[in-house]
């Protein structure tokens, strides 16, 4: 799977709208055939920095997600909100899922 985290600095007066800024563009992602996920969280110690986790089936529907209308328009639509470029981390990992931290297993869990 293709596995991606960004880092978005908002400008602070869209950071409390953030997820509705984002909504539609976070909805059409999900609902692509090979988005295995693509979840936002607000950092704690941030508060205009959100965390995007996403993950794509393979090359071909990451592909297919840089390439869609809805990716597309948010290149045109979000970063008027932004104070900075995101960053970003991008790998192809040999798995499809999240794998368990056993150095934290919940007792009795399964």
């Amino acid at each position: 799977m293709i596995f991606i985290t960004a880092k978005f600095k908002i400008r602070p007066e869209d950071a409390d709208r953030w997820p509705q800024i984002a909504a539609e563009f976070t909805e059409a992602t999900r609902n692509e055939p090979g988005c295995l996920w693509f979840d936002w969280s607000r950092s704690v110690a941030d508060p205009d920095e959100y965390v995007l986790v996403e993950a794509f089936r393979d090359g071909e529907a990451g592909g297919a997600h840089v390439n869609s209308a809805h990716f597309k328009k948010a290149q045109r639509d979000l970063p008027p909100h932004l104070t900075h470029t995101p960053r970003i981390v991008n790998f192809t990992i040999p798995q499809d899922d999240w794998s368990l931290l056993g150095e934290m297993a919940v007792p009795g869990e399964g």
